[in-house]
């Protein structure tokens, strides 16, 4: 279709070129559309967030990206598994205390989806990779180029400031997609950000060569399922994320209060964190340390509003929430599944108003919630999440949010049944599981805007 603009020079801005910006630019650019990426970065880069779970699929086939994951030779993703130290006593009501978890994605037949695994990625090439797939459907990708600020006057085109080797330009644009990331320009710009009160995690990672993590898997397939190791410290965990046959990813997360100011005293932290662990920190320190480490902060946040009259946000734009489900990537990728529809629309009958946006907006703020309660009831008692992964009752349906199958339902009947469980655990003193609740997120099974 031609929807090219005669007044704007470009259709679609896209500020960022990361999963969220790039998926999008290649939506709209093999629809026809002018679409122009400005990234402030020159890829490949380092970046977190190197797991993704199956509803990337879905994007993936959309634009004709499977054969270019298979050909990279990422390492395929077939399920994920729990560990926490100790033994697990079953009592009547379940498990005291977090056993181990395991589950496969190719439990549940996934509609839309016929790889039984997904991914995990080197996100420097994996990002790279995706944005150079939107360049070759059309798209136009500047990098090295930083946005600072979008114009949004009323009765106007959009006008998008930015500075490339320090000159200033701009560039103006029938529709504006912040796809900024953990930046989150236009939330910022517009004071819409929401700090979450609840969740205030933070992270440090990097990655090792020649670490034993075959040693944790019972099969095969579980040698690249992602590790989720469980801390003996209140609401910290480690992460394993297979990146090749010799590198994996390990990062801390942890509570903000445990973080420690300076760079030298957070490694030690970090060191400190995984020899609680001990069967995970002498793995770590018979393996080669590859990276200097990272630290992530700010994680978890909301906006007021993810759409307005000629804008949207996509991907950590508009949300960000803990990633201890591996949420990061799977929401950029579905935000430009859902929204990329919603602009063409909007291009082809000229109505550029919020309500073009709607059925984004709420598709993806349903989906979102859904993380979120299922991220909150986890940390509030580690116990129930065991309990029901490994009830043949309710596996099937906390596995299809596993899978990234957050988004057709307002809340799923395994997520009310989850909360049902906390609030009689709560109320009940002398239930097994009581001892067991953490406080980081007693409040909140509420949406944050």
């Amino acid at each position: 279709m031609n929807l090219i603009s005669e007044k704007a020079d470009t259709d679609v801005a896209i500020i960022g070129g990361g999963p969220a910006g790039s998926s999008m630019a290649a939506y709209l650019a093999k629809a026809g559309v002018k679409c122009t990426v400005f990234e402030g970065e020159l890829f490949p880069r380092p970046h977190v967030g190197e797991s993704l779970v199956p509803s990337s699929t879905r994007v993936f086939k959309d634009l004709d990206f499977l054969k270019t994951m298979e050909a990279r030779r990422f390492p395929h993703k077939y399920g994920a598994a729990w560990t926490a130290s100790g033994s697990a006593k079953v009592y009547e009501h379940g498990w005291e205390g977090l056993a181990e978890a395991t589950i496969r994605f190719n439990e549940r037949a996934q509609p839309g989806v016929d790889n039984e695994y997904t991914y995990h990625v080197d996100r420097g090439e994996f990002d790279n990779a995706l944005l150079q797939h939107a360049h070759s459907f059309g798209a136009a990708v500047h990098e090295g180029v930083r946005v600072g600020r979008v114009d949004l006057a009323d009765g106007q085109l959009p006008r998008v400031h930015y500075t490339i080797g320090g000159k200033a330009l701009s560039s103006t644009a029938q529709i504006v997609v912040d796809a900024s990331g953990r930046k989150t320009l236009l939330g910022n710009q517009l004071k819409l950000r929401i700090k979450d009160s609840v969740f205030d995690q933070y992270a440090i990672h990097t990655w090792f060569g020649g670490y034993d993590r075959n040693s944790w898997a019972k099969n095969d397939l579980q040698k690249n399922f992602i590790f989720v190791h469980f801390l003996p410290i209140t609401n910290s965990w480690v992460w394993q994320i297979p990146i090749t046959d010799d590198i994996t990813s390990i990062g801390v997360v942890t509570e903000r209060r445990n973080f420690a100011k300076s760079q030298a005293s957070r490694e030690a932290f970090f060191w400190e964190c995984v020899d609680s662990r001990p069967e995970v920190g002498n793995k770590l320190r018979a393996a080669t340390q590859l990276r200097p480490f990272t630290d992530e902060g700010n994680y978890s946040y909301a906006m007021s509003q993810i759409a307005g009259d000629r804008w949207v946000m996509v991907g950590d734009a508009g949300r960000f929430v803990d990633p201890i489900f591996s949420t990061g990537v799977s929401i950029a990728l579905n935000s430009s599944r859902f929204a990329h529809g919603n602009i063409l629309t909007a291009l082809e009958k000229g109505n550029f108003t919020r309500s073009a946006f709607a059925g984004y907006e709420s598709t993806i703020r349903r989906g979102t919630n859904n993380w979120y309660k299922f991220i909150s009831v986890y940390y509030r008692l580690n116990a129930l999440f065991t309990y029901f992964i490994t009830d043949p009752r309710y596996r099937l349906d906390v596995l299809k949010l596993l899978q990234g199958d957050v988004y057709d339902e307002e809340e799923p009947q395994v997520l009310s049944e989850m909360r049902r469980m906390v609030l009689e655990v709560e109320r009940d003193a002398d239930h097994p599981w009581h001892q067991l609740l953490n406080d980081m997120t007693a409040e909140a099974f509420r949406p944050l805007f």
